[in-house]
């Protein structure tokens, strides 16, 4: 059975509709939580890496120092050994910033269901896709854009491995768990939650078919880039 690695950076955090259709193809998930107290999670026996995201910055030197210079170490190693990255918002901005791209505060936060725009004739569907960040990546040249907003780069793709912006992983429970962590954050951004989680519930069922598409093109991808490779 392959397995995928799924690194949170939060106890709050899982891999929901990713995770979900990942399993639906056959694949075993190891969860590991990755901060300032936990051990670094082990690559070895995963075909796959799943990136999370987090409440914290990838540019912040006191998280670097803490623990997010080991998660670049263990992206370094999935790059050295072909295993390929899923990067989900923070995940896809620390794949940005191993691969020599900038992450930098955002002019606004996107937060709630947006949709986007496919860049570069890729598969990624409009969605809408739910948006919880107020960062925003600037890929390296080695990158090639796979979606964008108005406000930022949405998707892109680096060797074998894919960024998202956006959290595809996100059902209604998940963003249950989020606000009973942190709900008056939330009400403090000028949202109200009970009408974004009304809104998730009802956006759920497509949102799950979405997520299974878009592992199926992250999983399509990473097997093309190996093969060019090889």
């Amino acid at each position: 059975m392959p397995r995928a690695l799924v690194i949170r950076h939060h106890d709050e955090d899982n891999a929901g509709l990713v995770g979900e259709a990942l399993e639906n193809r056959g694949y075993g998930l190891t969860i590991a939580l990755l901060d300032a107290t936990s051990e670094t999670p082990r690559l070895d026996g995963h075909d796959v890496v799943v990136i999370l995201g987090s409440t914290h910055a990838v540019y912040d030197p006191d998280v670097e120092a803490a623990w997010f210079g080991r998660e670049l170490g263990v992206i370094e190693e999935a790059d050295r050994r072909g295993v390929p990255i899923f990067g989900i918002c923070f995940g896809a901005q620390a794949l940005c910033r191993y691969a020599g791209g900038t992450v930098r505060r955002g002019a606004n936060a996107e937060i709630g269901w947006y949709r986007v725009e496919a860049a570069n004739d890729s598969p990624i569907e409009p969605g809408p896709w739910f948006e919880y960040h107020f960062d925003e990546c600037t890929p390296p040249p080695s990158a090639q854009v796979w979606a964008r907003t108005e406000q930022c780069v949405q998707a892109f793709v680096v060797g074998p491995h894919l960024g998202v912006q956006f959290h595809p992983e996100l059902d209604a429970a998940q963003l249950r768990d989020w606000f009973a962590s942190g709900v008056d954050d939330a009400r403090s951004l000028g949202l109200d939650p009970i009408d974004l989680m009304t809104r998730t519930i009802r956006e759920e069922p497509a949102a799950r078919e979405r997520a299974a598409r878009l592992v199926d093109t992250f999983l399509a991808h990473a097997a093309s880039t190996s093969s060019r490779g090889a």
